[in-house]
């Protein structure tokens, strides 16, 4: 199954790689449409309509503190307030 990172933000997909939470090699795309996440396993954020196209969604939730509102978070930074990933499967009823 193809993976995929949907996020506006270098860091997080630097993470995400680097811990091994998702391959070395998964394309990055900063928004999402429709056919970008049908059937693939997608890493980052996505509404509901989307998050039930693909086979699964996960997160790695931010424990975001006031400083760390509204600018970029640094890789260093991000490695200090991110959690355990988790991941979600959405279906459309």
């Amino acid at each position: 199954m193809e993976c995929i990172i949907v996020t506006r933000h270098k860091s997080l997909a630097t993470y995400l790689r680097q811990a091994g939470i998702c391959p070395a090699d998964t394309r990055e795309i900063p928004h999402a449409r429709p056919a970008d996440v049908q059937g693939r396993h997608v890493y980052g954020i996505l509404p509901l309509r989307l998050a039930a196209l693909a086979v699964a969604v996960t997160e790695v939730p931010l424990h975001l503190e006031e400083q760390d509102l509204h600018q970029e978070i640094s890789l260093e930074r991000l490695r200090e307030i991110a959690g355990s990933p988790i991941t979600y499967y959405v279906n459309r009823l």
